[in-house]
């Protein structure tokens, strides 16, 4: 992101613990992260900032993570889109990937595999 020192990787769920634990991992791994509660918050500020990766949960009230993933394509199509889900669904996996996903994680995931899939992510 040009002159904001921000890594653009962005976190959207709706879990307050989830969001606060992933926010710590992912500083601890130094990233700078954005964290978001709700898909209209993330959205609305797509529109003011740059966003390189986007970690998504998949079942939110009001719109859900695939939802978010068609809005991402065609208002941010650079972003790199990870989803984690509590609900591994294979067919919801399936059209995630078909998308364009980057990848999707069933929780519980190890930290490290996160971490390393957001490195990945942002590199390409």
């Amino acid at each position: 992101m040009s002159g904001s020192g921000r890594d653009g990787i962005w976190l959207l769920d709706d879990d307050a613990s989830m969001l606060k634990a992933l926010g710590r991992l992912l500083n601890s791994a130094g990233f700078t992260v954005e964290k978001f509660s709700n898909p209209s918050d993330f959205l609305s500020e797509l529109e003011r900032q740059e966003c390189r990766v986007a970690v998504l949960d998949v079942w939110m009230p009001d719109m859900n993570g695939l939802e978010v993933q068609t809005c991402l394509r065609r208002d941010s199509p650079k972003t790199r889109i990870i989803f984690i889900t509590g609900r591994d669904d294979p067919s919801v996996r399936q059209a995630a990937l078909d998308a364009g996903a980057f990848g999707f994680l069933a929780k519980p995931f190890e930290d490290e595999v996160l971490v390393q899939l957001i490195h990945e992510a942002a590199a390409v």
